[in-house]
């Protein structure tokens, strides 16, 4: 049903580079196809070569670069007067401004690139494009918005047979199950998701299938072990790929994991761990999330009340200021778990 899963990012002379490409070698080879194009003055086949730099860039959490690389893209396709690679460079920069935090612009972003996928023809970035849109408002808990939206895309990536978006939907909507508490229906999404990537060996959805796993293991069936042993798999894809940014989720997950079995001093090590990579590719969202369960964390091994309350109370306003719409649900049920109450954490602010 499903063929092998391509990467449509990468296009022009570099679509002969595979979805599971080194990052480092899409970076290498799509920096050489630009500078070639721009010396003989190829604009359309330097948009599309500099779309796989910009991806290549975010992807390593290079944010600046990456930044500049998909503006340059999208200048030499209005120059050229390639609608759809005006189209995928909108896509790449709002996929990067959703991985920043910068919402709002995210939403822009991929707004006009599904816009221009549409005038193009293009319905592959079109389909990116509403994707991106999906995510970003999934990752900012806006479920009743999205999920019709995602259910849509799958449905259409099932009908073209496209792997790599029906596994990218499976798992958006899984997570979405998974967040509001239907374990069950997440893992079986999951599992799916895992498997059609497995056949259609597209390793980076495998390895944030084999992430969602290990989450909905921990949590329903308590088995840490297992869970662990998951991330495990899942992290020889992203480092294999050079996968920044998923290898600081995987690591995330590995102390969210470590937490609910009470390996407190472990999790903590690991929570740190993902802080700094996240800090180091400028993601907030995975930077304040990070936080909250080292917060959790060192809360457990002893911290001074009032300093947990304070800076689960600063967090709340990091984690909205981001414009991620259930973080104070977030900070309150970590309230609980610790046996707070939002007097200690407002007082101690007071007091500051």
């Amino acid at each position: 049903m499903y063929g092998k899963a391509f990467a449509p990012e990468y296009q022009g002379a570099l679509t002969t580079l595979s979805v599971n490409s080194s990052l480092n070698d899409v970076l290498v080879a799509g920096t050489e196809q630009l500078r070639a194009a721009e010396r003989v003055g190829a604009r359309a086949e330097a948009a599309r070569s500099g779309l796989a730099v910009a991806e290549a860039h975010r992807r390593l959490g290079q944010v600046a670069d990456a930044d500049r690389a998909w503006k340059a893209s999208y200048r030499t396709a209005r120059e050229a007067r390639d609608i759809g690679a005006m189209a995928w460079a909108l896509w790449s920069g709002g996929t990067l401004a959703r991985q920043r935090g910068a919402f709002p612009l995210a939403w822009r972003l991929l707004r006009l690139a599904a816009e221009l996928g549409k005038e193009s023809g293009d319905v592959v970035v079109r389909g990116y494009s509403l994707a991106g849109l999906a995510e970003t408002g999934r990752i900012q808990g806006d479920y009743a918005a999205v999920t019709v939206l995602h259910e849509q895309l799958l449905a259409e990536a099932r009908k073209r047979g496209e792997a790599r978006h029906t596994v990218w939907a499976l798992e958006g909507i899984a997570q979405i199950h998974r967040n509001t508490g239907a374990n069950d229906t997440a893992y079986a999404m999951f599992e799916e998701a895992a498997e059609i990537a497995a056949r259609a060996e597209d390793r980076r959805g495998h390895a944030w299938a084999l992430r969602g796993l290990a989450d909905i293991v921990s949590v329903r069936d308590r088995d840490p072990d297992r869970a662990l042993a998951l991330l495990s798999e899942a992290e020889v894809s992203c480092r294999a790929m050079n996968l920044s940014g998923a290898l600081a989720y995987n690591h995330k997950m590995r102390g969210n994991v470590l937490y609910r079995a009470g390996r407190y001093e472990r999790a903590r090590d690991l929570y740190a761990q993902a802080l700094a990579e996240f800090e180091a590719m400028s993601e907030p969202r995975g930077q304040a999330l990070s936080r909250l369960g080292l917060v959790k964390s060192l809360a457990r091994l002893g911290r001074d009340r009032a300093e947990t309350a304070a800076e689960l109370t600063e967090l709340a306003r990091v984690l909205e200021g981001i414009g991620l719409r259930h973080a104070r649900e977030m900070v309150e049920r970590a309230r609980t778990e610790l046996g707070l109450t939002p007097a200690e954490g407002a007082d101690t602010e007071a007091a500051r």
